[in-house]
């Protein structure tokens, strides 16, 4: 016993002597222990790179094949996203399992959003949508939110990778090595951004640069690195050849005599008081996702879809008499706008600034991003004509910020959703005959002596239209189709149709001069409008470049009770709309809007999807735009 092993006892410890052939033995034994876990730590740490891969393809699979789909390099520089974001996460929290899980459940939330965005607004997720959140709260409640079937089978599969993290059990314990490492990654993720934001490395690394289709640019580029490069854009940098003095000259150049002077606040005496009764009341009808489908291809209709439009449309080609016997003008014809399917507020911001989103990020919200103190807007210079200028607005007075912002623009009044007494419904949404009501409450109610500048946003025909309703029954039929929310949405324009006329009628046989602006905000989302292009035998993924242009036209009327000088069937885009009213009304406009009455002349369109290429015009345009929300 005393050759192989001795024990002795000395001060309470156990000292244990082994024979050396033992002691290799041992060694061996942990030798191989060690290797084992460390063969083991190896597997655990690829499974989890390996998951965050699949992260990518699984947000992507939420909406299409990104195999087929997504280029190549884009696919590697997505995957190095992940990689780099998912090692940042691990290093920060020091555990793969609860690493993975993190990464899981953000890209999870990413898909369903971009998936849910994409579905509703027919364009994906972009940075700014963030500050839509409170806007997009007020009307969650009124779409459909089933998922398709191949949406429920990633999210089943991302709750089998959750469950799967349990056995990825590995955990960085030194702190010093996690903060390092950490610190390289979140660097490595910056570094990757800088790199696919920078516009000479698009065509090296096959990115697709062009913000003017975000669909295409988030199918072949993947969700997440598009997300990446928008980022940029979060803030807007300086034309390259801008300076503030230019624009203050340029500006001067087209200030045609003191009346001119841009937005300049003036107290009116009595001679100027006097002054405003020479001017119209202005009423604008922004309507709600209002427009003429026809001009998508055919559609044959139990009834006929917009009679009263189309019976403007007719008439603005001949002199009509009031009852006084005074000729009533009649201008129509197709608006540009520069979003489809949602968005509505950029279409309120080109209208009353008549700058464009030509020049800002596709999909960017102006209201939310960039105005944040008083603008240049039609509202201040009508007001400092001496105009009342009221916003109304059938619904929540946060949406878009309006409630902030259009004190901004100038209007003195905001009439939102509880400044309508026992409105109409239909749906969930206040009717547009309510609307109607109410600007004629308001003109019945103010002084002879006022002018009003009213400018309505509506809801009646807001999205989504899937859904069914007691309190109203959809009866436009298409002949063919079977599609239900292309109904209800027909149905419901053909209702605000009538509305419009009945407008028309109240103000054609007042005294007071009277301009009334009506127009649509932008077309309803792909899921109305896919089905006309299939009954016309157009397939929906390879549209041609007039047809995506055409679904971003809506038809305009400017009607008034008086003789002014119109222009039939004239084509134009938002932001020249006001310039022209004011022009017609023989309203004094500022330089700005010379300059854009003299920049419509060569280019009568100008949309974030429809730019000219650039010119010495449209480089002052650029120029004077950026003066204007950014310098000025």
């Amino acid at each position: 016993m005393g050759e192989k092993l001795k024990i002795i006892f000395k001060n309470t410890n156990l000292f244990v002597f082994v024979s050396k052939k033992e002691k290799v033995s041992a060694k061996r034994a942990e030798s191989k222990s060690d290797f084992n876990l460390h063969i083991r730590n190896i597997i655990i740490f690829l499974a989890y790179l390996i998951s965050c891969a699949c992260c990518f393809y699984l947000i992507e699979f939420f909406v299409h094949n990104p195999f087929v789909e997504v280029r190549t390099i884009p696919q590697i520089l997505n995957i190095i996203l992940f990689e780099l974001l998912g090692l940042a996460i691990l290093f920060i929290v020091g555990s793969i399992k609860f690493a993975l899980r993190i990464m899981l459940s953000c890209s999870l939330v990413f898909g369903l959003i971009n998936y849910y965005v994409l579905k509703f607004r027919s364009t994906p997720f972009v940075p700014w949508d963030l500050w839509s959140i409170k806007t997009a709260k007020n009307v969650a409640s009124n779409y459909n939110y089933a998922l398709s079937t191949n949406a429920i089978i990633v999210i089943i599969c991302f709750f089998v990778f959750f469950l799967l993290s349990h056995f990825l059990d590995f955990k960085v314990k030194n702190i010093k090595i996690r903060l390092l490492a950490a610190v390289m990654t979140v660097l490595g993720v910056f570094m990757l951004a800088q790199m696919v934001q920078n516009d000479d490395n698009s065509y090296k690394l096959d990115l697709y640069p062009f913000l003017f289709t975000p669909d295409y640019m988030n199918r072949v580029n993947g969700a997440t690195i598009t997300f990446t490069m928008n980022l940029k854009y979060l803030k807007i940098d300086k034309p390259s050849d801008y300076s503030k003095q230019n624009v203050k000259n340029i500006l001067k150049e087209y200030q045609k005599n003191k009346t001119d002077n841009e937005f300049k606040k003036i107290k009116f005496e009595n001679k100027d008081k006097k002054r405003i009764k020479d001017y119209p009341n202005i009423i604008v009808v922004m309507d709600e996702a209002f427009s003429d489908l026809e001009i998508l291809g055919d559609i044959h209709t139990n009834e006929e879809l917009l009679p009263n439009l189309k019976k403007l449309q007719e008439s603005a080609s001949y002199n009509i008499k009031n009852a006084a016997g005074n000729n009533i003008k009649i201008q129509t014809g197709y608006l540009n706008v520069s979003v489809c399917g949602g968005n509505t507020a950029n279409t309120e911001f080109e209208f009353l600034t008549g700058n464009t989103m030509a020049f800002l990020p596709s999909g960017s919200i102006p209201y939310q991003q960039y105005i944040k103190k008083d603008l240049q807007a039609l509202p201040r210079q009508l007001r400092n004509l001496g105009y009342k200028c009221y916003a109304l607005h059938p619904y929540f007075k946060d949406g878009w910020e309006r409630q902030k912002v259009y004190p901004m623009l100038g209007f003195e009044k905001f009439y939102s959703l509880e400044n309508y007494e026992n409105p109409e419904y239909i749906r969930d949404y206040i009717s547009d005959r309510t609307v109607v009501n109410k600007i004629i409450e308001l003109y019945e109610k103010k002084d002879k002596n006022d002018r009003l500048f009213l400018f309505n946003v509506t809801m009646q025909n807001h999205g989504s239209y899937y859904e069914e309703f007691k309190n109203f029954t959809p009866s436009v039929k298409v002949v063919g189709s079977s599609n239900f929310s292309l109904k209800q949405y027909l149905s419901l324009i053909n209702k605000t149709d009538k509305d419009l006329d009945t407008l028309i009628r109240y103000f054609k046989n007042k005294s007071e001069k009277t301009i009334i602006v009506f127009f649509g905000d932008h077309q309803p989302s792909d899921s109305v409008v896919n089905t006309i292009f299939e009954l016309n035998g157009k397939d929906t993924s390879k549209l041609d470049l007039q047809t995506i242009k055409n679904r971003y036209k809506v038809p305009y009327v400017i009607w008034a009770n008086y003789d002014i000088k119109v222009q039939n069937n004239k084509e134009l885009s938002v932001n020249y709309l006001a310039t022209d009213v004011l022009k017609m009304a023989n309203i004094p406009t500022s330089p700005y809007q010379n300059f854009l009455f003299d920049l419509q002349k060569k280019h009568s369109v100008i949309t974030s999807i429809d730019k000219p290429k650039d010119d010495k015009m449209l480089k002052k345009y650029k120029n004077i735009q950026y003066y204007n929300l950014f310098d000025n």
